[in-house]
């Protein structure tokens, strides 16, 4: 059975240089919060697979891949939504000492080796769970929708489009630089 965590040592991989691994974890992802609305990422526990490789002169790539469902109201009619979203991410962290490039590194690098530094890896600890939130996050699609074709809410009543139809409409006030001319009388 896989392991569920939010944090995973990569240390006790006991990696040598160029070798790799294929795991299945496990771990959360809290609710998001998305245009001031909430959503719920399902399951709660969520498969992921976990690639890890040791770099040559120290470092790692790392890739996670998973997929979750992201609910929560329609972001154009307010009714329940539900999104299938798929993750696949890489990382890469590769040390540097200070003013000195990677021995290996075909990239270059800035002398603090900020370029390859992964912000979930600290001391051979990787923080799983805030990077599969971080990756789910950039994974969501740009607006959550009920269904691809929904038409949203009416500006002026707040009525459902998708249920009162396309001859839904509201006839337009007259515009206030013509009222006078309403007031004329003509015989």
């Amino acid at each position: 059975m896989a392991r569920t965590t939010s944090d995973f040592d990569l240390a006790g991989l006991r990696l040598a240089a160029g070798e790799g691994r294929r795991l299945d974890l496990w771990t959360r992802i809290d609710p998001l919060e998305l245009g001031g609305e909430s959503y719920a990422v399902s399951p709660a526990e969520i498969p992921v697979s976990f690639e890890v490789s040791r770099m040559t002169g120290h470092g790692y790539a790392l890739r996670i891949r998973f997929a979750a469902t992201l609910e929560g109201p329609c972001m154009r009619c307010l009714k329940d939504a539900r999104r299938e979203v798929e993750v696949d991410a890489r990382e890469v962290d590769r040390p540097t000492e200070a003013g000195r490039h990677a021995p290996s590194a075909r990239i270059p690098v800035s002398a603090s080796g900020e370029e390859l530094s992964s912000p979930y890896l600290k001391d051979e600890m990787l923080d799983l769970a805030s990077w599969a939130r971080d990756a789910f996050v950039l994974a969501v699609p740009a607006q959550v929708l009920c269904r691809a074709e929904c038409l949203g809410l009416c500006p002026e009543c707040a009525a459902d489009l998708n249920e009162v139809g396309p001859e839904h409409r509201h006839e337009q006030p007259p515009d206030p630089r013509w009222a006078k001319l309403g007031e004329l009388k003509l015989d």
